[in-house]
């Protein structure tokens, strides 16, 4: 694979051909990505099966999801697709976090945050301390101070729309133009020594070092549960032992293609449900076995 990008760039096709990762002809299961996926409430069990949809859309082998024993069923009745991890408890609570390290799958990379709800951060924080896994997507419920601090050098992707960035980094984005942006968000990613996809109508992706743009989507994919996709993309590629950077330009060029070709089947009138079936069309061209 090519090395880092240039600083400043727009993500394009040309880029996504030299960092896609390629699959070995003799490859068996298991040797191209397993995930776990930890998310999910009483009240939503949407996001973190379509974070899971996502990421097996890729093309990885195994995904797991652990959310609480409650919205099991929904989740398990959806897709044989997914090994399905009951968590006690209503929420993601210590005891559950304490319950999920004696349970975790051996796996590649792990999303949290997906439809957990608020206060949850303590809970988030004690797995992925204590997890003996090295990558790690952050989303959604998930962005906060005391779960970043705790990823300690661990290789991350943070996910956060203008909202979740002013609450993990304090810093109001709201009325700043694209360049005011973007320096404020590769400060943070360096700072913290994470990479960051700032989500919006240009996607500012950063690593503290390079920073890329990505163009793809448009304004149908406010719906609901887009986001939650984009973090299942990321932790997929992440899984591949694509480095973060990496990882993240993929995910929001590829959600953001996908998202487009909604646009042209269904207008404004499509679901992340819908946008993650075109997942595999916009990532088949860049398919190849090697020996």
């Amino acid at each position: 694979m090519a090395g880092k990008p240039k600083m400043s760039s727009v993500v394009n096709d040309i880029l996504i051909k030299s960092i896609y990762p390629y699959r070995k002809k003799s490859s068996h299961k298991g040797q191209n990505g397993r995930v776990l996926v930890v998310g999910g409430g009483w009240m939503y069990h949407g996001a973190p099966l379509l974070a899971s949809m996502a990421a097996m859309k890729t093309g990885i082998d195994l995904v797991y999801v652990a959310v609480p024993e409650p919205v099991c069923e929904p989740i398990r009745s959806f897709s044989p697709d997914l090994i399905v991890i009951p968590l006690p408890d209503y929420k993601f609570t210590k005891g559950s976090a304490r319950r999920l390290l004696k349970l975790a799958p051996e796996v590649d990379a792990a999303l949290i945050g997906n439809g957990m709800g608020k206060g949850n951060s303590e809970a988030i924080s004690l797995f992925v301390r204590l997890a003996k896994i090295e990558r790690f997507v952050i989303d959604a419920d998930g962005i906060d101070r005391t779960v970043v601090e705790s990823l300690n050098g661990k290789k991350s992707i943070l996910t956060p729309h203008e909202g979740e960035f002013k609450r993990v980094s304090g810093v109001d984005l709201s009325g700043m133009k694209l360049e005011e942006k973007i320096e404020a968000v590769k400060e943070f990613a360096g700072r913290i020594g994470t990479t960051v996809i700032l989500k919006g109508q240009t996607d500012i992706i950063t690593d503290g070092r390079s920073v890329m743009l990505n163009r793809t989507g448009n304004a149908g994919m406010t719906a609901g549960g887009t986001g939650d996709a984009l973090a299942g993309l990321a932790v997929a590629f992440l899984s591949k032992q694509v480095e973060p950077l990496n990882a993240a330009l993929l995910a929001a060029y590829f959600n953001g293609l996908a998202g487009d070709m909604a646009l042209e089947s269904y207008g404004l009138h499509f679901t992340a449900s819908d946008m993650i079936k075109f997942y595999p069309y916009v990532m088949r061209p860049y398919d190849q076995l090697i020996e």
